[in-house]
C-alpha cells in the first residue's frame, strides 16, 4: 500500500480518496477505520477515582477473578470493559495478546526468555513476569522473527 499526504491550505477540512483496481478486504478495514466515531478512552478506577489512561502508559491488561485490570507504572486500575472491548481500542502495532486473559505493550517489555519448553516468559520494563500461553507462541515468536 502507498500513502501520500499532501498540504493544501484551501483545504478547510482533510479529504481522503482511495485510489485502487478492486475492492479488497484491505480497502474494507481502512474505510471502516476511518469511518469509526468512537473515541479511544481507556478509563480505569483506582481508590474510588476515575482517571483516563493514556496507551502509552501501559503495560498490561489482563483479566482476572471476573475484573479486568491495567497495570501502569502508577499501579493498577480496573476497568469496566471486557478485555476484548478494550483489546478493540489499542493500537494493534503495539500491543498483542499472550494468552486468553492478558494483553501486553511490547514497547514495555524489558525481554523475553525463550528457555522455557513450551511457553515464553515475558519481563515487563518495572520487572513484572508473566508468560504466553502455548496457544500464542507460535504468533508472538512470529512478532520477534524468531
Amino acid at each position: 500500500m502507498h500513502v501520500e499526504i499532501k498540504i493544501d491550505d484551501s483545504y478547510q477540512e482533510p479529504k481522503i480518496i482511495i485510489l485502487t483496481a478492486t475492492m479488497s478486504e484491505e480497502v474494507n478495514h481502512i474505510i471502516q477505520k476511518l469511518s469509526e466515531h468512537t473515541p479511544c478512552i481507556i478509563s480505569g478506577s483506582k481508590d474510588g477515582k476515575v482517571t483516563i489512561l493514556e496507551q502509552d502508559d501501559l503495560l498490561s491488561i489482563y483479566a482476572s477473578h471476573g475484573k479486568v485490570f491495567a497495570l501502569t507504572s502508577q499501579g493498577e486500575y480496573i476497568l469496566k470493559q471486557r478485555l476484548y472491548e478494550v483489546e478493540e481500542k489499542l493500537n494493534q502495532n503495539q500491543f498483542v495478546r499472550i494468552s486468553n486473559s492478558e494483553i501486553i505493550h511490547l514497547k514495555k517489555v524489558r525481554h523475553f526468555d525463550l528457555n522455557f519448553t513450551g511457553t515464553i516468559c515475558v519481563e515487563l520494563i518495572d520487572g513484572t513476569k508473566t508468560y504466553v500461553s502455548r496457544r500464542y507462541v507460535s504468533k508472538i515468536k512470529k512478532i520477534l522473527g524468531v
